[in-house]
């Protein structure tokens, strides 16, 4: 089995409410299933969703890679239930910093006054393991290799392969005047790529009532229809919805997108597509 999961697809804040019920509030967390192997991709809000429902089956193994640590892609982790429990084994992997380690920041968060457990504190086994740009990591059967995109602070982008299939995970990236050749050769060929979908073109370029968003890290749909098709991908998951995004307003970006390439979808929380 093949499948991705979303647990969490907004970006930058939390935004529960009866305006985002259908596509969800939850900040970013998506769950790749290979085989027998769990893989996580970042640890926003939803991953205190995902971490309930794995409850059930512990004790939990599982490798968490973040794509960055802005706040709405590590928030979700000190909530992490799993993490709680003894026997639970967790991989975390990240960018390696200068300015602070992937657990550094972690035990930030969760340090007096913000938390009142330490990371030190749960019963989980963790190792932490620092990314270098282009290093694969093998998973079972699975191997999740990486590309650096533009984010202020840097970002990694996530390809998973498995049985001659694979998903990309694309998040917090802005694009250039022209392609940016790195995401066009990690989601070559690909299944599905979730691709960062926080703005419209008018909201990023500034036009009409809108106060332009160029330079602050993230793209639209239009760009992930390029390199959707640059790549020769088979979907498109549009992701990292704005929090002022309703539902409404999200329906009518997918429904903008399907007309340029019809395999599109808008992540949804719940949302689960089998890849093989």
């Amino acid at each position: 089995m093949f499948s991705v999961r979303f647990w969490g697809v907004r970006g930058s804040v939390p935004v529960p409410g009866p305006s985002t019920v259908r596509y969800g509030g939850n900040t970013p967390c998506i769950e790749v299933r290979a085989g027998a192997e769990l893989i996580v991709i970042d640890a926003g809000s939803g991953l205190r969703v995902l971490g309930n429902q794995l409850l059930g089956q512990t004790p939990v193994t599982a490798r968490m890679f973040f794509t960055h640590f802005h706040w709405d892609h590590i928030q979700g982790f000190p909530f992490f239930a799993p993490a709680f429990v003894k026997g639970t084994r967790l991989d975390l992997f990240g960018a390696k910093k200068l300015s602070a380690t992937l657990s550094e920041t972690l035990a930030g968060q969760m340090s007096y006054p913000n938390f009142p457990v330490t990371l030190g504190e749960l019963g989980a086994h963790i190792e932490f393991h620092d990314l270098h740009e282009g290093q694969s990591v093998c998973c079972g059967d699975a191997v999740v290799s990486n590309a650096r995109l533009n984010h202020p602070g840097g970002v990694f982008a996530y390809r998973v392969d498995y049985g001659g299939h694979a998903v990309v995970i694309a998040t917090d990236t802005e694009h250039y005047a022209t392609l940016d050749q790195k995401i066009c050769a990690l989601a070559e060929g690909a299944d599905v790529l979730v691709y960062d979908a926080m703005y419209t073109p008018e909201e990023y370029a500034g036009t009409g009532e809108h106060a332009a968003r160029t330079g602050w890290g993230h793209s639209t749909w239009e760009e992930g229809v390029r390199v959707a098709r640059a790549a020769r991908v088979r979907q498109l998951v549009l992701f990292h919805h704005d929090p002022d995004h309703d539902d409404a307003m999200v329906d009518a970006i997918e429904a903008q997108a399907k007309r340029a390439f019809p395999a599109t979808v808008a992540a949804r929380e719940g949302l689960q597509i089998d890849i093989s």
